[in-house]
């Protein structure tokens, strides 16, 4: 099956934070390298406001950072003045996908996340925090940080980055999952994660008439990462798809909303995405609805079905360490065979639905 690819009306917003030296940058130079023919805006370190096509060299942000003094976003800016700079990467007419905000090594995730969810721009979504931790330094971040346990349980992805340099990084991932709150906590090295954990890569295919930064450097990608360590071409070790596990689930029949959203109000460790359409049956019979999941975060988005196209829910569920099994076991047991609606069977659905004429912060 291909997966579905859920085209909501809002761009998602991604955090990434972690302390000095985690590897934030080198994770957001990954992202680009390996965004396939999606378009990244990003918000970087001094708060500088940027377009970046998939096709950009990472090297090209220097040039563009607008600097805001002290660097740290939680303490510069408040929630309207984030809204310009969304503003202007929100712009239709850039065809932005994602938009990633790299955090000041000393901000406050908790705020920038608040800052997200009070947003009055209608055009994004929060899309999550993501905190990067250096396990070869962990012990001394934590020692110096204590507050690195409060970031990590806010976390809706963890990523624990320089695996390669830490002498017990088995010890440090295994602390890291103690810490976190259901997140999904991801080895990593020199910030390699699939972006499928963020955002949907568009297929080569719909990049007419150009090349994308994959196609140029796909190769160089095999032999050289980013931090200048040399791989052989044919080292599967590092392999993107290693670190995470996906379900694809297709449902000819309409789903039980509250049996539904008891799965997703009990959604395990791990599962830190899920995406795709949901068809309700007699509970909706004009529209079906797009579904955007990150880590805690939840939201609907109801839209007529298309004209003459089947009628099937079709989602796909990533997480790192998740049972797909009993996964696709409990979402069969969500179908629905009722001929009518239960009055206030909608309820729990409807509250994670954004009235599009809606300001302020979001019920989730």
């Amino acid at each position: 099956m291909s997966q579905p690819s859920p085209k909501p009306q809002q761009i998602p917003v991604v955090v990434l934070a972690g302390f000095l030296g985690s590897g934030k940058t080198t994770l957001l130079n990954h992202l680009l390298h390996r965004s396939g023919g999606s378009r990244i805006g990003a918000l970087v370190n001094d708060f500088g406001a940027i377009e970046i096509d998939a096709m950009a060299v990472a090297g090209a942000l220097g040039d563009s950072t607008v600097s805001l003094g002290n660097g740290c976003l939680c303490c510069a800016v408040d929630a309207s003045e984030l809204d310009q700079y969304l503003e202007r990467l929100a712009e239709p007419a850039l065809g932005i996908d994602v938009i990633v905000i790299e955090a000041s090594g000393l901000a406050e995730p908790q705020e920038l996340v608040r800052m997200l969810l009070a947003s009055e721009h209608p055009g994004v979504v929060y899309g999550g925090l993501v905190e990067v931790v250096d396990a070869a330094e962990f012990d001394d971040t934590r020692a110096r940080h204590p507050e690195i346990d409060r970031h990590l349980a806010l976390a809706d992805l963890v990523v624990v980055n320089k695996l390669d340099r830490a002498a017990d990084g088995e010890r440090v991932l295994g602390v890291v999952r103690t810490l976190v709150d259901r997140a999904a906590v991801v080895p990593a090295t020199y910030g390699r994660i699939d972006p499928e954990f963020l955002f949907d890569c568009r297929p080569s295919e719909e990049r007419i008439g150009q090349l994308s930064f994959d196609d140029l450097h796909e190769d160089d990608l095999h032999e050289d990462d980013l931090n200048g360590a040399r791989h052989s071409p044919h080292d599967h070790t590092g392999h993107l798809h290693a670190a995470y596990d996906s379900l694809s689930f297709v449902s000819p029949g309409p789903l039980d909303p509250r049996r539904l959203m008891t799965f997703l109000d009990s959604r395990p460790e791990g599962l830190y995405r899920i995406k795709g359409y949901i068809d309700f049956g007699p509970y909706d019979v004009r529209n079906r609805y797009a579904v955007h999941a990150v880590g805690r975060f939840l939201r609907f988005y109801p839209e007529p079905w298309p004209a003459g196209g089947e009628r099937l829910t079709q989602l796909v569920l990533i997480g790192s360490g998740i049972d797909t099994a009993a996964l696709e076991k409990e979402l069969e047991a969500c179908r629905s065979d009722a001929p009518h609606a239960d009055e206030h069977g909608m309820w729990g659905v409807l509250r994670y639905v954004r009235d599009p004429e809606e300001q302020g912060a979001d019920p989730a």
